[in-house]
């Protein structure tokens, strides 16, 4: 089944990558951008046939690897 992750940062941690980019923006002229967001999405095949086995596998994948759960909030999505 393919899978895809979204981790996003919290709201309230700061995202250093983000400011940086929004920056570089405003250097190039474009300052009608307000705020950037760096975040990260992971795509992958897993192996399944139950949608939501695969899901609490692939969460647990997150809580144990792909995530900082003190840091982001992630979302899970399954596609047969």
């Amino acid at each position: 089944m393919k899978v895809t992750v979204k981790i996003d940062r919290r709201p309230e941690i700061a995202d250093p990558e983000g400011t940086t980019v929004k920056r570089a923006l405003h250097d190039l002229g474009f300052t009608e951008t307000t705020s950037v967001r760096m975040d990260r999405v992971i795509h992958m095949d897993v192996d399944g046939e139950n949608p939501e086995r695969v899901r609490e596998r692939v969460e647990d994948m997150c809580r144990q690897l792909l995530a900082n759960p003190v840091l982001e909030d992630y979302v899970v999505e399954v596609e047969r």
